[in-house]
């Protein structure tokens, strides 16, 4: 019951309460119970208390709706983790389609199990970025790309651009102090079709935490050869 308050209070401390549905705080909550309770088995969030996962999880990845239009979209989840932000996501906007991408098997099946169990349909996809992004089913495919604490930006931006349509975008979940890193970012963003169109700076309610999502706009298609491997990506970054 508290992290459902804490939820529900923090979402129209965000001025997003009247932008979901009625009983996203409840399932959230769910969510975040069946997060603890796996995590007691598996690593999935260095968070254990339920007002934490409740506001640095559940509240972080809900400012997202203020950086785009999520309704009817796509957006894959690149790195999902333990589902965020894509299935929070997919709990606040039933009606935009979520992939999440993750390359451990056992975080992927937790993932099937936990999104069946929260009614909140997604595809979830066992798989490395650089490799899912040379698909045909995957490349420039979606609306919305996103990620959260995966890597460094201009690392990050070779990962996700080749997910995302032209016209679509990348939404990129950072701390607020990565004006240097955004600066390293910019050839790179442009190497691959993108240009960064804005920086959106959010508090998290009842915490210390000061965050960003750099929203990246795709304006022409990523050059073949893109992603490179992770190997070479880290050694040479663009």
């Amino acid at each position: 019951m508290m992290t459902e308050q804490i939820v529900r209070e923090g979402l129209a401390r965000m001025g997003l309460a009247g932008r979901v549905p009625a009983d996203a705080p409840e399932r959230l909550a769910l969510y975040g119970r069946l997060l603890l309770e796996k995590n007691e088995v598996m690593n999935l969030t260095a968070i254990r208390d339920e007002a934490g996962v409740a506001r640095l999880h559940m509240l972080d990845c809900a400012a997202l709706l203020d950086a785009a239009d999520l309704h009817g979209k796509t957006l894959i989840d690149v790195g999902s983790g333990a589902g965020f932000p894509g299935l929070v996501l997919k709990i606040l906007c039933p009606d935009l389609s979520v992939t999440l991408l993750d390359s451990t098997g056992k975080r992927t099946d937790w993932l099937s199990e936990v999104s069946a169990a929260l009614d909140a349909p997604v595809r979830v996809t066992c798989a490395r970025a650089e490799e899912a992004a040379r698909l045909g089913r995957f490349r420039e495919s979606f609306d919305l790309a996103a990620a959260r604490a995966v890597a460094e930006l201009r690392l990050l931006v070779e990962l996700c651009l080749p997910f995302v349509r032209v016209g679509g975008a990348f939404l990129a979940m950072k701390s607020a102090d990565c004006d240097g890193e955004l600066d390293d970012a910019r050839h790179a963003v442009g190497q691959l079709g993108g240009k960064v169109e804005r920086r959106l700076d959010y508090a998290v309610p009842d915490t210390d935490a000061r965050h960003r999502v750099v929203v990246i706009r795709k304006s022409a298609p990523t050059p073949e050869g893109f992603p490179r491997s992770w190997a070479r990506i880290k050694s040479k970054p663009l």
